[in-house]
């Protein structure tokens, strides 16, 4: 979990789950979001790759890149509970 943690802690790794969360997109369309150079964005996909945050899919000569939504998710509920924060209710409720 913590690579999941480390991948998230980069405002740019965070913008690219952002835009994936809307649609998939191929590195080309990520990077026009971006003024950074490619081997950049390269080193922050692979970052968020290798913590299973995203997957790419080969179409043709471009790699669609996915959100792993439910990794996300599990990793942010694990972040949740580990400061109490949530749906924590009185004895009385």
């Amino acid at each position: 979990m913590n690579r999941v943690y480390e991948a998230l802690a980069h405002p740019t790794r965070r913008q690219i789950i952002a835009l994936l969360r809307q649609q998939e997109r191929s590195a080309g369309e990520l990077a026009e979001h971006f003024e950074i150079a490619k081997p950049t964005l390269s080193g922050h996909l692979r970052l968020l790759r290798e913590a299973g945050l995203i997957f790419g899919e080969r179409h043709g000569t471009s790699i669609v890149y996915h959100l792993h939504l439910t990794l996300l998710e599990e990793a942010l509920g694990a972040l949740l509970d580990l400061f109490k924060i949530g749906n924590e209710r009185g004895a009385d409720d």
